[in-house]
């Protein structure tokens, strides 16, 4: 059996192709105001966030969410494609 990253696993739909699909959260932007997020290396004891507030263009797409930190209520910007990478951020409260 082939391992993800062998050269007979490149064909799409492989274990490979799978695993890169894979290091990405679906977000649907609609649903993404109140939705809940774990940071997978937190800082300053701040684990578990909250989307308040989207940001939008003036054609009214949106470019960037604003999240609070649950444990102390500060408040970060960032932009909401961020929140795709399994790397920093997961989806719910784990």
């Amino acid at each position: 059996m082939a391992f993800a990253g062998s050269a007979a696993c490149k064909a799409p739909g492989s274990f490979a192709m799978l695993g890169q699909a894979m290091n990405d959260n679906r977000i649907n932007p609609a649903k993404l105001l109140h939705s809940k997020w774990t940071a997978v290396e937190p800082q300053n004891r701040e684990k578990h966030f909250l989307v308040t507030k989207l940001l939008r263009d003036e054609g009214g797409k949106i470019i960037a969410c604003r999240i609070e930190a649950v444990h102390s209520q500060r408040e970060f910007e960032l932009d909401w494609r961020a929140l795709k990478d399994t790397r920093q951020w997961l989806m719910g409260w784990q």
